[in-house]
């Protein structure tokens, strides 16, 4: 792997800094509490085709390599302070643009990618039900043949985007015999007769992120609405989680290092018994914590990145990122709050936000008892 950063991706770290920082971060704090989505962020980001990163130009996507999609989410997620737009922009592009990029037909690409990357189209995928969580294909909602097409009957619980979603990649079971690989993921527009988001559900982080359930009554889609084949949705499902557990925490890199620097400069400027607080051992020590955590969690989000277009099975250093990653994020998190003492608790410094946006980290994506279950399969244990 070349450690070197080539002068594209410098440029393209250095815009996406500015563009974020001009365009997407007025009243975060007041959306945050108001639980709203950026609508107009989100359609500022597709005119920079951020919806679409490694998405190649042809379906009007910027066509980059997986490292330096991850370099690009990396320096949003650093710019951006809105971490719920972030994280629902990661939801639309890597387990919904990237494997239809990937798995669909021509004729799925050409209707579905050129709107998704410039942002028209919002996509959630769909996966989690409420009895299936960490053992996902457990899953109860069934896809059966009907005539030139399937019938979908179920519930999907915690679906990102799904309150503003047009299109849901969603996984139903087609051979219920055949365990994870009886399972088939469809393209499946909101729009459809029987496909209704019931109600927004409310959560401790990501406020700006909507999250919803769907359910699915007799909700009727054509053959062409099959993502990869039938019986495919264990591979396509199994990629796309590798693309985001690889991709999405690379913005929460960036996270870590916007966290790092504001608890620097704090700790420089706070001034008790006489010095600045930086200058105790207790406090210059979190702060060396924290940037080692950051490093290390910079390496194994490029190593992974890296990784992606030149191996077959990347399961495993996805894993081991998504899981340090995700867990030095809350601890950079809690430090940021814990250096501001009282301050760090209010909301006006904003940091107690960024505590509640990362403990999901450990969550999503597979949560931190599964990483190390799929970690330890790896070693054969």
């Amino acid at each position: 792997m070349d450690f070197a950063t080539s002068d594209e991706q410098k440029a393209l770290r250095e815009t996406i800094i500015r563009f974020a920082r001009k365009e997407l971060n007025r009243d975060v704090g007041a959306r945050d509490h108001e639980q709203t989505f950026d609508h107009e962020g989100w359609r500022k980001c597709g005119q920079m085709r951020l919806q679409g990163l490694p998405i190649p130009e042809q379906y009007e996507g910027l066509g980059l390599d997986p490292l330096s999609t991850a370099m690009a989410l990396e320096a949003l997620g650093y710019a951006c302070e809105d971490s719920g737009l972030v994280f629902a922009l990661c939801a639309h592009l890597l387990p919904c643009a990237v494997p239809i990029w990937k798995y669909g037909s021509e004729e799925q690409r050409q209707k579905y990618l050129p709107g998704m990357c410039r942002g028209e189209i919002i996509a959630a995928n769909s996966m989690t039900e409420p009895n299936s969580g960490s053992d996902a294909f457990a899953m109860q909602t069934r896809a059966v043949p009907d005539g030139d097409g399937f019938r979908l009957n179920g519930t999907k619980m915690f679906t990102s985007n799904a309150p503003v979603a047009d299109l849901f990649v969603l996984f139903a079971m087609t051979d219920p015999e055949k365990g994870p690989h009886g399972s088939t993921a469809f393209l499946v527009e909101a729009k459809t007769p029987g496909v209704r988001v019931s109600r927004k559900i409310e959560k401790l982080g990501l406020r700006t992120s909507p999250l919803g359930e769907v359910v699915l009554e007799d909700a009727r889609v054509p053959a062409s609405a099959v993502l990869g084949g039938v019986g495919a949705g264990f591979t396509l499902f199994t990629h796309s989680m590798d693309w985001e557990r690889t991709c999405l925490f690379a913005f929460n890199v960036g996270v870590m290092e916007r966290l790092l620097e504001g608890s620097i400069e704090y700790a420089r400027s706070r001034q008790q018994f006489g010095k600045p607080i930086a200058k105790f051992p207790a406090i210059a020590n979190r702060l060396a914590d924290m940037k080692v955590r950051l490093e290390a969690a910079r390496l194994l989000v490029y190593r992974a990145a890296w990784r992606l277009d030149r191996s077959r099975t990347v399961g495993l250093d996805a894993s081991i990122a998504k899981l340090f990653v995700s867990e030095s994020l809350v601890e950079a998190a809690l430090g940021a709050v814990q250096i501001r003492g009282g301050y760090g608790y209010m909301t006006e410094y904003q940091v107690e936000r960024a505590f509640r946006d990362a403990v999901g980290s450990t969550i999503y994506s597979g949560t931190s008892e599964m990483q190390r279950n799929i970690i330890a399969s790896w070693l054969g244990l």
